[in-house]
């Protein structure tokens, strides 16, 4: 079989498999990483309704139209990354005037299932601010809602004490009022730039 022979069946069968991604192969968008595996993500994030639980009950995205929503993914137990974002986000949400206010709801996703319940995050969430919320879900429910939003993270196998760590990315969302993804603001984003994010958000008036 001469070069020119193997570079044609070479291109029939990658022309083959481009065709079967295209139209046939399906992500799963609920499969749940294991530890030490990232979350495999969507190329394009598109944001989208869900159902989580908090401590009151379930938290739907669509129970907060009507106002501009800021979320976080993240979990309670993380050392630094989290307690720097939450802690911009709530000076971001403080330096709005108070009838902004009133239209913004703060939303702290948990990708730590496992140790995160709705209790948990109910006594640590609003210590940074009251008009942050807390919610969580299965480990399904989970990473089905990180991959809407384009949100990655991989959990380390337990120590010798059960205790590990969960790497994952640091990313500020807004979400307008009809419940749209408008913006992301990446990790350490000055309070400044959420407040201003946050405005543009509202005067759209969607």
């Amino acid at each position: 079989m001469n070069s020119k022979t193997i570079l044609a069946a070479l291109a029939l069968v990658l022309a083959g498999i481009l065709v079967w991604m295209l139209f046939v192969w399906q992500p799963d968008n609920t499969a749940v990483p294991q530890p030490g595996q990232r979350l495999a993500l969507a190329s394009q994030p598109s944001g989208g309704d869900f159902v989580l639980a908090g401590s009151d009950g379930p938290v739907a995205l669509a129970d907060f139209r009507g106002k501009v929503v800021v979320m976080y993914f993240g979990y309670t137990y993380c050392p630094d990354v989290c307690l720097t974002s939450l802690s911009l986000i709530a000076q971001g949400l403080s330096a709005l005037d108070a009838a902004a206010l009133q239209k913004v709801q703060g939303l702290f996703v948990s990708v730590d299932p496992e140790r995160d319940t709705p209790q948990r995050l109910a006594d640590y969430v609003p210590f940074f601010h009251p008009r942050l919320l807390g919610a969580t879900g299965t480990p399904e429910q989970v990473a089905s809602v990180a991959r809407m939003y384009g949100s990655s993270y991989r959990k380390h196998p337990k120590d010798a004490d059960g205790n590990y760590a969960v790497d994952h990315s640091s990313i500020t969302y807004i979400i307008a009022a009809d419940g749209k993804l408008v913006d992301m603001l990446q990790h350490g984003s000055p309070p400044a730039s959420i407040t201003a994010a946050i405005n543009k958000a509202l005067a759209s008036g969607k």
